[in-house]
């Protein structure tokens, strides 16, 4: 990128103690996008304790402090974003090659705003039947593993990350984009992490999200929804 050019796209990776995870991310997407010298990378630290900034500054990304919690730490790296489309990723979520070449087509095709597919990082049929489902483009389907791209603008028009939410920000954000503009669910895959479901088990977690989705849907408060995930998921 040449001096005083925009980046293209703003990746905003939040981040809390994600160290190994962050130390597998960054230089993946320098060999796996078209072209990383157009990119902004925004890592955005809630108070990690381990080494997590020092590895972010070792790969000469931008490293910003954020009040804890993921919408919070989101909404602080598309203030600090120089570029007009945001691309919010989780730090143990690969996207896929030339993700930022599929991006720019979207959004050059008038597409503010998607995500990609989902695979889990295990071979397990039980977790791929639910990753089945991400190709569907329904709100229900949706989840922050996925990753996020949206326009500047239209993050901005739509206020958003809500605060409130410690848990449930990407869903209840996404709601919000289904309602007032394009949405798109393009075909390559974003490779996740299932540690969080070998850690709980898979069908319990499964069940537990499932429950916070049941809780909202009822009218559960955001206090309540992370009350109820503190309480069940580790």
């Amino acid at each position: 990128m040449k001096e005083n050019e925009l980046p293209k796209i703003s990746i905003i990776i939040p981040v809390l103690n994600e160290e190994e995870a962050l130390d597998k991310l960054l230089p993946y997407l320098q060999a796996h996008a078209a072209n990383f010298k157009d990119l902004e990378v925004i890592v955005s630290d809630g108070g990690s304790s381990d080494s997590t900034i020092t590895i972010a500054r070792k790969y000469g990304v931008c490293c910003i402090s954020s009040e804890r919690g993921r919408a919070s730490q989101m909404n602080a790296g598309a203030k600090k974003a120089n570029s007009s489309v945001l691309y919010f990723l989780h730090a143990d979520s690969l996207p896929p090659k030339n993700f930022d070449q599929a991006i720019t087509s979207a959004i050059n095709a008038g597409i503010p705003a998607g995500c990609f597919r989902l695979k889990f990082n295990v071979p397990s049929k039980f977790l791929a039947f639910f990753a089945w489902f991400t190709r569907f483009n329904l709100p229900l389907c949706r989840g922050g593993d996925q990753s996020l791209f949206i326009s500047k603008s239209l993050f901005t028009s739509t206020g958003g990350f809500n605060e409130k939410y410690r848990i449930y920000e990407d869903n209840e954000f996404i709601g919000r984009i289904y309602r007032s503009a394009k949405f798109r669910v393009l075909p390559q895959e974003v490779i996740t992490s299932a540690r969080k479901y070998e850690s709980n088990g898979a069908l319990r977690l499964q069940y537990h999200f499932t429950m916070v989705h049941l809780k909202k849907f009822a009218g559960a408060s955001p206090e309540s929804l992370y009350a109820y995930y503190n309480k069940h998921i580790r």
